[in-house]
């Protein structure tokens, strides 16, 4: 496709149409050696088969993912095109997924739903998410909308971040942090300096009781170590995100104590696809008239 200036919304749309290729994880075809601007799909693929689809597209200038998280891609992107992740697209769902798994297990509905199935009448007091500090690692706008959602529930969420800036506190600074959260909350990219961030030190350096969510990426966290403190009972635990995934049907992590486990689903909303769609159709017409794009990934991420 040659670059010109759409003439029209619905002329801009066809231009999407014939531009951007959601190719599924299968053999490329030769449709796609004129492509300039390519969508992954959603669920993502394994870096080879990537790879065997970028080679097959050598006027390739733009990938967008529709994922916050690009680390795969970052290992297929070829040098002078511009990668672009769809940060503001999860936002509101991946931080209503955290919020939900802190309100469930503070207020231990995963108790109370085994109950019902066992028609057991299981009254308790529990705790509250009111009143708790939640260390939010990951400033950006995940954890901004985050912070927001549980500031209404009565909670004060601390952030912490690669580096300190106003308000928000350094990595460095975790060894004093976590021994006064009552939750810790993470949000980071895959990256060589995330991957094993949450080890045995960082579980043992967290207050008893407390909460892990991890709405990041399963390698961010051991898994043993992990495994270790939920059989002990002393911290407790709610994941959206395992290593390895899918998780084996053999796993331990689906008879651990004190977790709750969902299959990867914190951005997998209704509404994920109009909120793409905006974002998708503003970064095509930018590409067409030659403006800089949003999201860019840089060596920083």
């Amino acid at each position: 496709m040659a670059r010109r200036q759409p003439d029209s919304e619905p002329e801009l749309i066809q231009i999407l149409a014939d531009a951007v290729i959601h190719e599924p994880a299968s053999k490329p075809s030769e449709r796609l050696s004129g492509v300039q601007f390519w969508v992954p799909d959603f669920l993502g693929a394994n870096p080879a088969v990537y790879r065997e689809i970028v080679a097959a597209m050598p006027a390739l200038r733009v990938i967008q993912a529709q994922t916050a998280g690009v680390d795969v891609l970052l290992q297929v992107v070829p040098d002078g095109v511009e990668l672009c992740d769809a940060r503001g697209v999860h936002g509101s769902s991946t931080s209503e997924w955290a919020l939900t798994a802190l309100l469930s297990v503070f207020r231990e509905f995963p108790r109370f739903e085994r109950a019902r199935q066992q028609r057991r009448w299981d009254y308790s007091m529990t705790d509250e998410l009111a009143g708790k500090r939640v260390l939010i690692i990951g400033a950006g706008d995940v954890g901004q909308q985050l912070a927001r959602r549980i500031t209404a529930c009565d909670a004060s969420p601390v952030f912490v971040a690669r580096t300190a800036r106003e308000g928000v506190h350094s990595i460095a600074e975790l060894p004093d942090l976590l021994p006064g959260a009552d939750a810790v909350v993470l949000i980071v990219p895959k990256t060589p300096e995330t991957v094993g961030m949450v080890d045995a030190a960082f579980l043992a350096a967290m207050g008893d009781g407390a909460i892990l969510v991890n709405a990041a990426r399963g390698p961010v966290v051991d898994t043993g170590a992990l495994l270790a403190e939920l059989t002990s009972g002393r911290l407790r635990a709610a994941i959206d995100v395992v290593d390895p995934e899918p998780l084996p049907s053999d796993h331990p992590l689906w008879t651990a104590p004190n977790l709750l486990l969902t299959p990867h689903v914190a951005g997998s909303v209704l509404g994920f696809g109009d909120r793409f769609a905006a974002l998708l159709v503003g970064q095509l017409g930018r590409h067409l008239h030659e403006q800089p794009l949003q999201n860019t990934v840089t060596g920083q991420y």
